[in-house]
């Protein structure tokens, strides 16, 4: 089972692109509040399409909660990988094929410090890029990072 975690999203279209893409996959999707948008919003709406329908959602106040229900479903913290610039390992090179949780963070800042911390380094995973870029649109990382935690495990139904 791959789960995805949105830490405080905060553009709308990103994480209607992001629905679409656990409709597709089977993946299941985590919004940790505060939100930026509304989950009402047109924007999320037209950029999920009608995928709302198929995709496994729900809302947490904290990540805290969402951890521990994470916990429940047997993914404890070493199966929580945060996705930050400042990590060193990559999904390549990190074991995706197991339950995991994959955590990303608010488009305008990334995942705060505090929230990194929660984690070992060696779970931390960026995405290679040249070097001269910042980062990646928020629902372009996630798709990469879930295909290739997906392709790990076979494709298997999720």
């Amino acid at each position: 089972m791959i789960h995805v975690v949105l830490f405080e999203p905060e553009i709308p279209s990103n994480t209607g692109n992001i629905i679409r893409l656990c409709a597709n996959t089977g993946a299941q999707l985590h919004l940790i509040r505060p939100l930026g948008f509304e989950l009402d919003d047109k924007k999320l709406k037209r950029a999920g399409l009608d995928y709302h329908e198929w995709a496994r959602m729900q809302l947490w106040d904290n990540l805290q909660a969402c951890l521990d229900f994470l916990k429940t479903q047997g993914i404890d913290r070493d199966a929580v990988y945060p996705l930050t610039t400042k990590g060193t390992e990559t999904p390549h090179t990190s074991d995706l094929n197991r339950p995991v949780a994959l955590l990303m963070g608010p488009e305008t800042r990334g995942l705060p410090e505090q929230i990194r911390r929660l984690f070992p380094e060696k779970q931390w995973i960026r995405l290679p890029m040249a070097a001269t870029s910042r980062s990646l649109n928020l629902s372009n990382a996630t798709a990469v990072i879930v295909y290739e935690a997906w392709r790990q495990q076979d494709f298997k139904p999720l």
